[in-house]
């Protein structure tokens, strides 16, 4: 049975003087969730924003936030995240000595777990910890820069992911370079949740171009 499209707009790219009323654009205009980009500087080249943040965006909407780890370590900010709002905190294989741990750390707040899989991190990271996951999210650039152009060795990547995952309970998320032009490739290939940032920030309709997502999805999907 196919798992539902969702779209999981990423607020990097939000305009952060406006940053309630373009969560407020986002829900009204058709997202499934919210995807929050935390940046360290450390494990990824820049600095985006933490926990205060996403804090204050909590009341404004009752989307789920897809809360997305780019620090290292991360084990010492997965309660303070849990606690600020997220409903799903995904964190990078390589981001801490032990991942097993970090996702039952995660899964022990309550909260849905996933790792993420940079260009160069093979799938076989994630096989013997598929018991903890709700979500492997297949990053289709490099992390650390809104605006990149998508990587299409990632499709075979992402094919990948769903046949080690197939029968379970898990989403398979890509992050980078989603277009209209490029969603059908990759729900062909298998995920089913869609991260936007500068596609959908860059247009004055964001349910325009949210429907112009699902539309492009589902035109190769179907």
């Amino acid at each position: 049975m196919a798992r539902p499209l969702l779209i999981s707009p990423s607020i990097l790219a939000a305009d952060f003087a406006v940053l309630g009323e373009e969560v407020r654009a986002l829900d009204a205009g058709g997202a499934d969730w919210i995807h929050i980009d935390v940046m360290d500087g450390h494990f990824v080249p820049n600095i985006s924003f933490g926990v205060p943040v996403m804090q204050s965006i909590r009341s404004v909407t009752k989307k789920p936030f897809d809360v997305h780890l780019m620090i290292s370590p991360v084990d010492p900010f997965l309660e303070s995240f849990a606690r600020a709002g997220a409903d799903g905190i995904t964190v990078h294989a390589e981001a801490g000595p032990h991942l097993d741990r970090s996702l039952q750390a995660i899964r022990s707040l309550g909260k849905r777990a996933g790792v993420s899989l940079n260009p160069s991190t093979p799938v076989s990271a994630i096989r013997h910890v598929l018991d903890r996951l709700d979500l492997v999210l297949v990053m289709t650039v490099n992390p650390g820069f809104g605006g990149q152009a998508f990587i299409p060795a990632m499709l075979e990547k992402i094919t990948e992911v769903r046949e080690l995952v197939r029968g379970r309970n898990i989403d398979i998320e890509v992050d980078g370079g989603i277009t209209p032009e490029t969603a059908g490739a990759v729900v062909r290939a298998g995920a089913n949740v869609l991260v936007a940032g500068s596609n959908i920030f860059k247009s004055k309709d964001y349910a325009a171009a949210i429907k112009a997502l699902r539309v492009g999805a589902e035109s190769i999907s179907a």
